[in-house]
């Protein structure tokens, strides 16, 4: 059975689609998993930027409004990932609905082991239907107050809408003193926290090459911790 999980954000830049990007190449990598990546976050798209996906000539767009299907918005990765970007271009806006996600992921059933959906940061239109397209939640943040009181916001409505929220990983951990601790952040939102990602500057690096941490520097701590979450994920 596939497991399809929604990562959301409170506000955006807590590094969304960093996580998505690395948790699905350790997933794909370490653990000989069948894994899609979906790019949900339609008005500000980015994770086919990741893997160097610029001009694709199907997108999730494309699927939304109906003129294909998801098959075609698949894209393999070398390593074994495959990808669903949304599309770069203003004018795919028009006509698209993240409302149908859900009934568009029926066709993945059997297909994937994982299917991780990149949403929009905040709980806008594009968030809600990626929560409701998900059987399972994974909220990703920053260790600072602003950013976990968010969270709080995030945990109520993933409960009215109904899938399983497995947690919060934290993100561009530095350990200085002013940052919340594990404990603290899991105390506030209520959930436990399943994942710690150091701050770490070849994430930026990575970014600029146009591919994931995990491929560019597979030893660095931050890459250790994707493969812990995804380990963590797992057992869950």
């Amino acid at each position: 059975m596939v497991r399809i999980i929604g990562v959301i954000s409170g506000k955006g830049g807590v590094g969304k689609t960093t996580v998505v990007a690395n948790l699905g190449l350790a997933l794909t990598t370490k653990f000989n998993k069948e894994v899609i990546i979906i790019d949900c976050n339609i008005t500000t798209s980015h994770l086919g930027l990741y893997f160097g996906l610029h001009s694709v000539t199907t997108t999730l767009n494309n699927v939304l409004r109906g003129e294909a299907i998801i098959e075609d918005a698949i894209y393999m990765h070398e390593s074994g990932l495959k990808i669903v970007p949304a599309s770069l271009a203003a004018h795919d806006l028009i006509g698209v609905d993240i409302i149908m996600l859900e009934k568009t992921l029926e066709r993945l059933f059997g297909k994937a082991d994982f299917v991780l959906l990149d949403s929009a940061p905040g709980l806008g239109r594009e968030a809600y239907g990626t929560i409701i397209a998900s059987k399972e939640v994974i909220m990703v943040t920053i260790p600072y107050s602003p950013a976990i009181i968010d969270l709080i916001r995030c945990n109520q409505v993933i409960k009215e809408l109904g899938p399983r929220a497995l947690g919060i990983v934290l993100n561009m951990v530095t350990r200085d003193r002013y940052e919340l601790t594990e404990e603290e952040v899991s105390n506030i939102v209520g959930l436990p926290v399943i994942g710690s990602i150091p701050y770490d500057k070849n994430i930026l690096k990575s970014l600029a090459l146009r591919t994931p941490l995990l491929n560019y520097k597979p030893k660095s701590r931050a890459s250790k911790e994707f493969i812990k979450l995804a380990n963590r994920i797992l057992e869950l």
